[in-house]
């Protein structure tokens, strides 16, 4: 009972800080989800909460959320957050492999450090680098111009190209780094083991190597997607107007549109999708009995 005890008070800290830092914002912003915006883009009195509650309306934003042109939005936040998750990972696997298997130990910690360096600098200031980067006065245009490859300037910036460019820079280490953490513990004797019976290397890859490490590869896919999935910096800075995100959507309601309602709706859909992925993730690392660090 004590032992129980002991556990219960340190434990509690950290539910305390889950409960006011989590819970309670995102319990605020589902009953904002079903008020009413007034005039002036505050909240209007409900009155009667049975009759509102009887006639429909504190479902009108979800409802709203439903429209062609919100869908649109939607749509392409999530294809956007599936193409930047799919290439992160094609790029990040070779990258992780070579880190964790190919490389010397005592190059391990460059390539790392190497890998976590973005970190060290703004996100934002370095979202305005690619801006630099790819506008038609940019380091690519420049370079392209003076091989003689194109004959006037590209139009690389405010587009869905350079957002999934933004998006994929931003995300990548967040690939690399689960990967390297599995593939590092992966046992290099089944490696011999395949290679001895006779397995070509693209066959150990398959049947061995993902296999052993899809706990990382999974838990890269779930640190990619997630922030992906609600991004609005780099789409707003590298898309302009042009492309338009969930994550955009959900600011301009709070900050241009002064519609709090409609904005607490879009973001808790948002909200109660990823934690649906964060759940089937934790259940996929329960049945594999794998204890993979988020």
């Amino acid at each position: 009972m004590r032992r129980d005890r002991a556990g219960v008070l340190l434990a509690l800290p950290t539910w305390a800080t889950l409960g006011v830092f989590f819970l309670l914002p995102l319990a605020i912003l589902f009953v904002v989800s079903f008020a009413r915006r007034d005039t002036y883009g505050g909240l209007k009195p409900i009155g009667d909460l049975g009759a509102y509650l009887a006639s429909g309306k504190f479902l009108e934003h979800y409802a709203r959320s439903l429209h062609p042109i919100y869908l649109k939005i939607f749509w392409r936040s999530l294809w956007m957050a599936v193409v930047t998750t799919l290439v992160c990972l094609v790029v990040s696997f070779p990258a992780a492999y070579y880190i964790a298997v190919v490389a010397r130990a005592r190059r391990r910690p460059l390539l790392l450090g190497l890998v976590v360096v973005p970190f060290w600098t703004s996100f934002l200031i370095r979202t305005y680098a690619w801006m630099f980067i790819l506008r038609t006065e940019g380091l690519v245009n420049h370079a392209l111009l003076a091989a003689g490859l194109v004959h006037r300037p590209l139009e690389l910036l405010y587009n869905d190209f350079a957002v999934l460019i933004g998006l994929i820079y931003g995300e990548l280490p967040f690939m690399i780094l689960p990967l390297y953490a599995s593939l590092e513990k992966l046992d290099r004797s089944l490696l011999e083991a395949s290679a001895d019976l006779g397995a070509p290397r693209a066959a150990t890859l398959r049947r061995v190597t993902v296999p052993m490490t899809m706990p990382g590869i999974v838990a890269g896919i779930v640190l990619v997607f997630v922030p992906s999935l609600g991004q609005f910096i780099v789409s707003d800075l590298l898309g302009g107007a042009k492309t338009i995100l969930a994550g955009n959507l959900i600011q301009n309601q709070f900050a241009i549109a002064r519609n709090k309602p409609f904005g607490a709706a879009v973001a808790f859909e948002l909200t109660a999708a990823v934690l649906l992925l964060l759940w089937a993730y934790a259940r996929y690392t329960r049945r594999r009995g794998e204890d993979v660090l988020l």
